[in-house]
């Protein structure tokens, strides 16, 4: 591997990597009305408060988890 291919491996993964980071703040974000440019987004804030409560926060056990239940 040259390293233009490394440098540029590593600029697309940093790159996803951040867009997946700003996708992941916007949903944590409970604002109901997001507004940028041109670009208008009003959301049902209280279903998916709804839905977060209905889903597990960790539904993955490790074995040391189900160990320590034991």
């Amino acid at each position: 591997m040259s390293m233009s291919e490394v440098f540029w491996t590593g600029l697309y993964s940093s790159l996803i990597g951040f867009a997946i980071a700003i996708m992941a703040s916007c949903y944590k974000s409970k604002c109901s009305k997001i507004d940028i440019g041109c670009i208008h987004i009003t959301r049902d804030v209280e279903a998916e408060e709804e839905i977060d409560r209905q889903t597990p926060q960790n539904p993955i056990q490790t074995p040391i988890q189900s160990q320590a239940r034991l």
